[in-house]
């Protein structure tokens, strides 16, 4: 196939994903708003009403900055997982590079990543965060987060494949996750001895960059953007060279 043909590809899976994922649902594309607001109300509520436990400004926003990347690497990833084993059609009968299908499968959710962005850009800037000239980072380091959840989907949606349980690994990582990345706290409160273990946390980096820009108006630091893309590019050729190492005997496990 010519590389127009796989954009072609690509685009039509994407569309059908987000289209599927939809159907049939009253409020539709607003879900994606809904959620992180929910989930932002709820953890802004405990933290400033309930425990009382945090002086940090504008904590929905500051919730709010490291909901987003989190959710979207925990659906894409996760729904990634099991993109093989949800359309063996396409890895049985069309001959197209299976690469594409969790690949498809992770910019479908990139769509609703984009929706909830630009909630979060709102939200900083009625919170009265302006705008500044470090903004044109975060195309930077959400490109980087995209990067690495499609080399990590390739490895774990061809495991999927041989190993059905692979999937109950990854909700497992992503619960564990939830409270390993400084969501709903400060990088701050970490203890020096675990800083290069967290930057080394793609997610977490991304969320910290995030914050720099957003909430401190500055770029982040050269360290961390560094640190980020060596994991995300890392992960992205490890995950191109294990699904091409294992695509070749999925059809008989489908």
């Amino acid at each position: 196939m010519r590389s127009w043909d796989y954009s072609y590809l690509l685009t039509e899976l994407v569309l059908r994903d987000f289209k599927i994922r939809y159907r049939n649902m009253s409020l539709g594309i607003f879900w994606s708003l809904l959620n992180p607001l929910v989930m932002m109300g709820v953890l802004t509520f405990i933290f400033t009403r309930v425990f009382q436990a945090t002086s940090i400004p504008n904590f929905h926003v500051f919730v709010l900055t490291g909901l987003v990347p989190y959710s979207f690497f925990a659906l894409a990833w996760a729904t990634a997982t099991r993109a093989l084993l949800d359309n063996p059609s396409l890895v049985k009968r069309v001959c197209l590079p299976r690469q594409v299908i969790p690949i498809a499968t992770v910019l479908a959710n990139g769509v609703h990543f984009l929706i909830q962005i630009g909630l979060l850009l709102s939200l900083a800037l009625v919170a009265g965060y302006g705008v500044n000239r470090h903004w044109l980072w975060l195309p930077v380091v959400l490109g980087l987060e995209l990067v690495f959840v499609c080399g990590l989907s390739l490895i774990s949606s061809a495991l999927d494949v041989y190993f059905r349980d692979v999937r109950y690994v990854v909700e497992s990582v992503n619960m564990l996750l939830f409270w390993m990345v400084p969501i709903f706290y400060s990088f701050a409160v970490i203890p020096p001895a675990y800083h290069t273990v967290y930057q080394l946390n793609p997610i977490a980096a991304v969320i910290l960059a995030c914050r720099n820009v957003l909430l401190e108006a500055k770029a982040p630091p050269a360290t961390l953007l560094a640190k980020l893309a060596l994991v995300s590019l890392t992960a992205l050729a490890a995950g191109f060279w294990i699904f091409g190492r294992l695509k070749r005997r999925f059809a008989d496990y489908l």
